[in-house]
């Protein structure tokens, strides 16, 4: 045994503690089918630090260091790995002022909205994504999906967002310079819902960083997870992960709710 234990490289503390683990029952046996459950429900998007906070959600009060053990010996990881992505941006202009700025909080429902297009590429093809993020809680309230960025992809996002605003909202909508967001058609449509209309400034990114930071998420999340048998299946299957993203999935500064459970919650204590 000695021998064996010297070839292995294995010290025979070591040896003997896991010899006297073997008869044990496993006390952490429910957590680790909750952790496994958890990472499976989600499909393998949580790393430990957000399947603790679930398990915070869930009344189970764990250390983040023993999550990430567990994790470990369960083998389980998160599948996402961060990529850039590829936002589309078309001329630039000078339309409207930056009212926004870096202010990215919002107070309250339908205050503060943000928006943009990015580019994917799928079967060779090109499609075009349009979504619009309320600030307050980082929920995709409506989004349009189209193989050519034609404008009526993005008047058709707005015809959808803008059922979801109510009498007395005061909204300030927060865009690229991109020149869709410059037409006549697109400056009337928020006029005649009095929004007001700001613009990232020509060149700075870092303005418009909210929607930059989603469609990174979204695409390490779903797009290049996933292998889609067509367009249609695409669009089917990315309409499930945008009820996902808005229901299920946690988020940190949100106290670990998600964005509609966040909207929720503000309103019972309102």
């Amino acid at each position: 045994m000695v021998a064996l234990l010297a070839f292995a490289e294995v010290p025979r503390s070591t040896f003997y503690y896991w010899v006297k683990q073997f008869g044990k029952p496993d006390l952490d046996i429910d957590l680790k089918l909750l952790i496994r459950s958890i990472y499976e429900e989600h499909k393998g998007r949580y790393g430990y630090r957000r399947i603790r906070e679930e398990l915070f959600n869930r009344g189970h009060q764990v250390n983040h260091k023993k999550v990430q053990r567990i994790m470990k010996e369960l083998g389980l990881k998160s599948v996402v790995r961060m990529k850039k992505y590829r936002s589309y941006k078309g001329t630039v202009g000078n339309i409207a002022p930056n009212v926004l700025g870096r202010n990215f909080q919002a107070e309250k429902p339908n205050e503060k909205w943000v928006t943009d297009i990015t580019e994917m590429k799928l079967f060779g093809e090109k499609l075009y994504l349009s979504p619009v993020m309320d600030l307050f809680n980082g929920e995709i309230i409506a989004y349009t999906v189209g193989s050519r960025p034609t404008y009526s992809l993005v008047s058709e996002m707005l015809n959808k967002a803008f059922k979801r605003l109510s009498n007395g909202d005061e909204l300030l909508l927060h865009s690229d310079q991109g020149w869709h967001y410059q037409m006549k058609q697109y400056r009337q449509a928020l006029k005649g819902q009095a929004i007001t209309q700001s613009m990232s400034r020509k060149g700075n990114c870092y303005y418009n960083a909210v929607m930059e930071n989603f469609f990174g998420i979204m695409k390490s999340e779903f797009l290049y997870l996933h292998e889609f048998e067509s367009v249609d299946h695409f669009k089917q299957e990315l309409e499930r992960y945008m009820d996902y993203y808005n229901h299920k999935r946690i988020k940190s500064k949100l106290k670990g709710m998600s964005p509609v459970q966040y909207r929720a919650h503000a309103k019972q204590v309102a």
